[in-house]
């Protein structure tokens, strides 16, 4: 009896790490969990099988066994197609995004909203649960958590926005106590178990978990993750598969670096600062465009850059400029960080991908690490990554405790 209750226990303390190897895709047949988790195959067995009673996961019992292949083939592991969700929602300059997302990082459904970001948040953080709470009416998805993200660093453990500079927001205003009390409201709940806590974070940083988990970062030790949005330059970086964030949050304010000593003033008081000389409205302002009401900065920067790269000489100078500035600031923090891999998202990825060989160059001209053998520098490649970052954070509680996590005694 008591072999039993041990097994059972260890069982259930791997429903966690098992459901995380699932769910980054790591773990893709039972085989593979058995080995990851250092277990028998009957627990690794009996894990799956409780993973797949929770709705989490799908187990395919009958598999296709490739051609020759020695032995009985593995089950396959998979997230359940029609498994539960959380809310992911996004607040940005040009107002904000909601959408479900299940595990393994795949979005469900999705909601924009443009507005004029008012400088009380409740209203523009209201406005995107609604829009999550619509989406679950029209799916009837089961909801288990609710992630943000906003266009500022955000003080940890407090969820407060300190520094929201391209949003009318005041400083420190508390993201998350509004973020869970809109879902209050709004009616999100969990299950049976009340209203739901939320979280937030940092766009960029989430950004950088999303990849990391599901994306381009996918097995780096070290990865640094630079991106621009909507406005501004953000920076993130995620250690041994966990956001470095600092003491309190506040790590890796990237877009305050000086790349121009004599470039214009920054919001921050500096001069010259990433943060307005790599953004979307430093390259529309380095080709001689002023940008227009209709669409947001970063869409204009985009269409821009698609359109008129490079038979336009103004657009192929601004496309210099930006990487030039970008490449300096990335060679600063390669002689800081010393990361394995640099991925680069928002208008940045398309920068790299207009030229590769001269950012490439840059950063290595101006980096110590970079001469002695380079860094790899890779385009994101997730659609909506800050979100699916959001819905991390939610799914974290799941991750580590399956059974706490939904209730389940």
């Amino acid at each position: 009896m008591t072999q039993t209750r041990t097994r059972l226990e260890r069982g259930r303390s791997a429903l966690g790490p098992a459901l995380e190897l699932v769910h980054t895709g790591r773990a893709p047949t039972r085989a593979v969990l058995t080995a990851e988790l250092g277990v028998t195959r009957a627990t690794a067995g009996a894990v799956a099988a409780e993973l797949e009673a929770l709705g989490l996961i799908q187990v395919d019992s009958r598999p296709l066994g490739a051609a020759g292949a020695q032995g009985r083939p593995s089950h396959r592991l998979s997230i359940a197609p029609h498994g539960p969700v959380v809310l992911a929602a996004q607040v940005h300059a040009d107002g904000f995004r909601a959408a479900l997302v299940g595990l393994g990082g795949r979005i469900v459904a999705t909601a924009p909203g443009c507005m004029t970001v008012p400088a009380d948040p409740a209203h523009v953080i209201d406005a995107v649960v609604e829009a999550g709470a619509q989406l679950l009416r029209e799916t009837g998805r089961r909801c288990v958590g609710a992630g943000l993200a906003v266009p500022s660093a955000v003080a940890e453990p407090e969820g407060t926005a300190l520094n929201p500079l391209h949003v009318a927001w005041p400083a420190g205003a508390p993201v998350r106590e509004l973020f869970t009390r809109s879902l209050a409201a709004a009616g999100v709940r969990g299950d049976d178990r009340g209203p739901l806590m939320g979280f937030a974070g940092n766009d960029v940083n989430l950004a950088a978990l999303a990849e990391h988990r599901h994306g381009a970062g996918g097995g780096a030790q070290h990865l640094l993750c630079v991106a621009t949005g909507h406005r501004g330059v953000g920076g993130a970086l995620v250690l041994d598969g966990r956001l470095h964030t600092g003491s309190a949050g506040l790590a890796l304010e990237v877009g305050h670096l000086t790349v121009n000593p004599e470039g214009p003033p920054c919001h921050c008081g500096s001069r010259g600062c990433l943060d307005i000389e790599a953004d979307p409205l430093a390259f529309l302002t380095a080709a001689g465009r002023d940008p227009g009401p209709e669409l947001s900065l970063l869409q204009q920067a985009r269409d821009l850059l698609r359109e008129e790269y490079p038979t336009d000489g103004s657009v192929r100078a601004a496309v210099e400029q930006l990487i030039d500035r970008l490449g300096l600031g990335l060679a600063n923090l390669v002689n800081i960080l010393n990361p394995d891999r640099i991925i680069l998202g928002g208008l940045h990825r398309e920068l790299l991908e207009a030229d590769p060989e001269r950012l490439r160059a840059v950063v290595a001209e101006r980096s110590l690490w970079g001469r002695s053998g380079g860094v790899p520098i890779l385009p994101c490649t997730l659609d909506y990554n800050s979100l699916v970052g959001a819905a991390e954070l939610a799914w974290q509680p799941v991750l580590d405790d399956p059974l706490a996590a939904l209730g389940v005694s």
